[in-house]
C-alpha cells in the first residue's frame, strides 16, 4: 500500500488532465445562466476570495479553516474573537506567501518529503504505514479531502525549510538569556494606583451655566435623526400563562412515544486513555507509547476488547478520574448539535467496539478512545425535558390565544387598563404587571424589559398618532401589544432632555485634560512604596497591592505594558515611580515594597533549555518579520488581490446555540 504514496510522480500527468476536464465541466455548470452562487454552501463554494501571485484561495478553503478552529476550541471561544473571516483569510494568504517564497528559493517540499512525513504521521506501533484505506478515511474526516491535507503537509514542510534558511544566523548571548531570566523570575511585592478618567470625572463638579454653555457649543452632537416614540404596551407572560395548564403523566408518555429513536438514546459509553506531554521534547516518545497501546487494544477480540482496554486504561491513563473506572467517562456521551466537541464527537461516529486507529492530539496531549454500546434513555430520565418542552408549548398556545383576544379588544376599546383587567385572571397575572411603558425610544435603542428588538420596532413603525394600536408581537418572555402615547419628530433635544448626557460628556472631557497633571501631582506627593495604596485610595482612585508579582502578568486593574514592566523592574525596594506610566487611557503609579531577585543557581540548571527557548522566540520573530516584508512587497506590486465583495458576502457569525423555535400553531382570530 505504501507504493500508492510513491506514485505521485508517475500519475501527475493523468491527474492534471483529469482535473482539467473536471474543472472545465465544473465551470460550465457553475456559471450556467440563472445560477445563484449565493446559495452555495460555503464549505463547497469554489468562488475565489483572494489570489496570491495568481494562486487562488476559495470560499471553501476559508470555511474549512473556520470549521477546523471550531472543532479545535469546541465552542469555548468565539471565532469573532480570533478576527473572523478576514483573520482566517490572512492566515491562508500567509501560507501561500510562504509556499511561493520557499519555491522561489528552491526550498519547496518534494514529493518524497511529503510521502515520508505522511508515513511517519500515520504509522502504527511497529512503525508501519496504516494503509491507504485507513489513511484516506482519517484525513477525509478531519480535513475534508486528501488533496487539502496533502497540500497542508507540503506547505508545512516548505515553511520549516524556509524558516530554517531565514533564521540560520540567529544567535543569543549568555548575558541576554540571563537578563531575561532575571526579569521573568524576580518576585516583587508592589502597591499601585490607577489614575483613570472615569474616577477623576466622578470628582469633577460643573455648574448649570457651564453645562448650558457646553450644550450650546455641542448641541448638534445630540441631534435625534429619527422620530422618538413613547409607548404603553400590554404584556402577557408566557411562563405565567402556562403555569396554570395541567399536564398529566399520560401526556408526557404520549410525547415520549412520539420521539424518534435517536432522541431516546441517552448517549454512548466511551472509554479513554490520556497520555500527557510534560515537555515538548517528550512528544514523540509519548506518541510512540500511544501507538503501542492502540496496537494492543485493537489486537483484542470483540469479546475481550472492553476488558483489555479497561486494563490498559488503569495501567497507563493519566486521567485519574477515569483510569480507576477502566477509562469510562462518568456518564454516556451524546453529541450536542449546538456545541462541537472535537475530541468525543469522533467517538460517537465510530462503530461499537472500535478503538481510534491513530493517537488523537488534543489540548497538547494524546488520547486513545474506544466506543462502547449506546445507552437508552428511559421515560423517567426523559421526563424532566419532556415536561419543560410540553409546558413551554402549551404556555405559548395559551399566551398567543390571550394576546390575540387582547389585541382585538384593544382596537375596540383603546383602553389598555380595561383590557388588562378583563384577561388578568386567565393570564395568571395582576393588571398592574401587565401594563408596561417605555421612555421615548427610537430604532436601535435598548428598550427596558425587551432589549433591542427588530420585531418590536417593526410593529411600532406604523404607529404615528396617539392612541394607535399596533399588532401583537413576540418579545422576551411573552407577547406585547403596543399603543402609542406620544411621537416626537427628528430634532435637536432641549437641554433638560439631555442634561445627564451633557454632564457626563463634559466631565469626561475635563478629566482627560487634567488626568496627566493629577497623576503627576499624586506621584510627587508619595514618598515611599508603603504609602502608595493609602495615598491612592485617599485621592479617590483605584489602588491595590500584589504580592509575588512577576513582570509580564497583568497588574490588577492597571493591566500591563512593556513600559510599565521596565519602570517597575528598575525600582529598588521602597522606591516609587515618580513619573507615572501611561497604560491605555490610564496613568499608573507603582511602588515596590520588596523584591526577591531571581535564583541564579536555578538559572544555571536551566541555561541550555532557556537558551533554546530564547533562540526559538528570536527565530520566530525574525521569520515573522521576513514573511511580513515579503507580503508587503507583493501587495505593493499588486500581486495579492482580495475580493472584498466576496469576503463581505461570507457569513461572519459562527454557529451558536439556536434558540428553540416557537411552535408554528394557528392563532385564533376570534
Amino acid at each position: 500500500m505504501l507504493k500508492q504514496l510513491g506514485r505521485l510522480e508517475r500519475t501527475r500527468s493523468i491527474i492534471i488532465i483529469g482535473f482539467a476536464v473536471l474543472m472545465a465541466v465544473s465551470l460550465i455548470v457553475f456559471y450556467a445562466p440563472g445560477r445563484n452562487t449565493n446559495n452555495v454552501e460555503p464549505s463547497k463554494s469554489t468562488e475565489v476570495i483572494a489570489k496570491v501571485n495568481g494562486d487562488e484561495i476559495t470560499v471553501a478553503q476559508v470555511a474549512q479553516l473556520k470549521e477546523n478552529y471550531t472543532q479545535m476550541f469546541g465552542g469555548r471561544i468565539s471565532l469573532a474573537q480570533l478576527g473572523g473571516n478576514k483573520r482566517f483569510l490572512d492566515g491562508l494568504i500567509r501560507d501561500r506567501v510562504v509556499s511561493q517564497e520557499a519555491a522561489r528559493l528552491g526550498l519547496a517540499a518534494s514529493d518524497a518529503e511529503v510521502a515520508d512525513k505522511i508515513r511517519k504521521q500515520f504509522s502504527d506501533a511497529s512503525g508501519q504505514f496504516v494503509g491507504m484505506d485507513r489513511y484516506k478515511e482519517s484525513v477525509t474526516a478531519r480535513y475534508g479531502s486528501m488533496e487539502l491535507f496533502e497540500r497542508n503537509v507540503r506547505d508545512e514542510i516548505a515553511l520549516e525549510k524556509l524558516k530554517a534558511f531565514v533564521t540560520a544566523a540567529v544567535r543569543v548571548s549568555d548575558q541576554e538569556v540571563q537578563d531575561d531570566y532575571k526579569r521573568k523570575n524576580t518576585d516583587l511585592d508592589v502597591s499601585y494606583v490607577v489614575v483613570s478618567p472615569e474616577k477623576l470625572a466622578e470628582k469633577i463638579q460643573v455648574s448649570d451655566d457651564e453645562l448650558k454653555s457646553y450644550y450650546e457649543q455641542h448641541k448638534t452632537d445630540y441631534r435625534y435623526l429619527e422620530p422618538q416614540k413613547k409607548v404603553r404596551y400590554l404584556f402577557i407572560d408566557q411562563e405565567k400563562a402556562g403555569a396554570k395548564v395541567a399536564i398529566q403523566d399520560k401526556d408526557l408518555r404520549d410525547e415520549y412515544d412520539k420521539l424518534p429513536p435517536q432522541a431516546k438514546e441517552g448517549g454512548v459509553k466511551i472509554q479513554q486513555i490520556l497520555l500527557k506531554v510534560a515537555r515538548k521534547d517528550l512528544d514523540p516518545q509519548v506518541e510512540a507509547k500511544a501507538k503501542d497501546l492502540i496496537a494492543k487494544a485493537r489486537a483484542a477480540s470483540p469479546d475481550t476488547g472492553e476488558k483489555v482496554f479497561a486494563d490498559l486504561a488503569r495501567g497507563n491513563s493519566e486521567d485519574a478520574a477515569t483510569a480507576k473506572s477502566g477509562g469510562y467517562l462518568p456518564r454516556p456521551y451524546k453529541k450536542n448539535p449546538n456545541k462541537v466537541d472535537a475530541l468525543y464527537d469522533r467517538a460517537v461516529d465510530m462503530q461499537p467496539g472500535d478503538v481510534s486507529d491513530i493517537p488523537i492530539r488534543y489540548g497538547g496531549n494524546w488520547y486513545i478512545l474506544r466506543r462502547g454500546e449506546s445507552v437508552p434513555k428511559s421515560f423517567e430520565e426523559a421526563k424532566p425535558e419532556l415536561l419543560a418542552s410540553l409546558r413551554n408549548r402549551k404556555g405559548y398556545t395559551v399566551a398567543a390565544t390571550l394576546a390575540t383576544r387582547a389585541q382585538s379588544r384593544l382596537k375596540e376599546t383603546k383602553d389598555v387598563q380595561k383590557v388588562a383587567q378583563e384577561i388578568a385572571a386567565e393570564a395568571n397575572m395582576k393588571p398592574a404587571e401587565m401594563i408596561k411603558e417605555t421612555p421615548f425610544i427610537k430604532p436601535g435603542d435598548d428598550v427596558p424589559g425587551i432589549g433591542s428588538s427588530q420585531q418590536f420596532e417593526a410593529v411600532l413603525a406604523p404607529l404615528n398618532n396617539p392612541g394607535d394600536i399596533g399588532e401583537l408581537t413576540g418579545v422576551k418572555g411573552g407577547f406585547a401589544i403596543p399603543s402609542l402615547i406620544e411621537k416626537r419628530e427628528p430634532r435637536i433635544p432641549d437641554f433638560d432632555e439631555v442634561k445627564t448626557k451633557v454632564a457626563e460628556a463634559m466631565k469626561q472631557e475635563r478629566a482627560k485634560q487634567q488626568l496627566e497633571q493629577k497623576a503627576n501631582e499624586l506621584a510627587a506627593a508619595i514618598n515611599s512604596a508603603a504609602d502608595v495604596q493609602t495615598a491612592g485610595e485617599k485621592a479617590g482612585f483605584e489602588a491595590a497591592s500584589d504580592s509575588g508579582y512577576k513582570l509580564g502578568a497583568p497588574l490588577g486593574k492597571a493591566a500591563t505594558s512593556p513600559a510599565l514592566d521596565d519602570a517597575v523592574y528598575a525600582l529598588k525596594a521602597g522606591e516609587v515611580t515618580k513619573t507615572p506610566v501611561k497604560v491605555g487611557d490610564n496613568w499608573v503609579i507603582v511602588g515596590v515594597k520588596s523584591r526577591t531577585e531571581a535564583d541564579l543557581a536555578e538559572f544555571a540548571k536551566q541555561r541550555d533549555q532557556l537558551t533554546q527557548t530564547m533562540v526559538g522566540e528570536r527565530q520566530t520573530q525574525v521569520f515573522d518579520d521576513y514573511v511580513a516584508a515579503v507580503t508587503q512587497r507583493l501587495k505593493q506590486a499588486g500581486k495579492i488581490k482580495i475580493y472584498t465583495d466576496v469576503l463581505n458576502g461570507m457569513e461572519e457569525d459562527e454557529p451558536v446555540a439556536a434558540p428553540a423555535p416557537r411552535p408554528q400553531i394557528p392563532i385564533p382570530t376570534k
